[in-house]
């Protein structure tokens, strides 16, 4: 897991071949008037998926995993938490890897939960099990979704 704040992405950018792509596309894009739903980058390698919760999760959210995506989870406005432990501590599986939706989901809960401001990005591999949309109120956020192996 990748913690950081849009305004600093130079270095995280060259961790991943799309990730520069990514962050070129959010810093040169008014964020504030991405559409809700799906907006294709680079098909089927890179896209982002935006949208917004009225009253998120309680943190007994159900933890997931993806194997063929990174995701990069920014938000946009609000206060979110999201619940984070390593997959190879998770003990509870609650379903299977579905590899046409490319998810799993775990009931463990979660070692650690990071606070995210708007502004701020975390980045979430194959290996890290994730709760995000945690807290109360009304969030705002993109998800980019990263293909592992471009």
């Amino acid at each position: 897991m990748i913690i950081g704040s849009l305004k600093d992405t130079q270095r995280i950018a060259s961790f991943h071949p799309l990730f520069k792509t990514l962050f070129d596309f959010l810093a040169n894009n008014d964020l504030s008037n991405i559409q809700l739903g799906k907006t294709e980058l680079l098909k089927n390698k890179l896209y982002i998926i935006c949208s917004t919760l009225e009253k998120g999760a309680s943190r007994e959210q159900l933890l997931e995993g993806h194997r063929k995506y990174i995701d990069v989870h920014i938000l946009l406005e609000g206060k979110e938490t999201i619940g984070w432990t390593p997959l190879c501590k998770a003990l509870c599986k609650h379903k299977d890897y579905d590899e046409a939706k490319d998810y799993l989901l775990y009931t463990d809960t979660p070692s650690v939960f990071i606070d995210v401001n708007p502004g701020e990005f975390v980045i979430v591999y194959p290996e890290d099990l994730h709760a995000p949309g945690i807290g109360d109120g009304k969030i705002r956020k993109l998800v980019a979704k990263v293909l592992l192996d471009s």
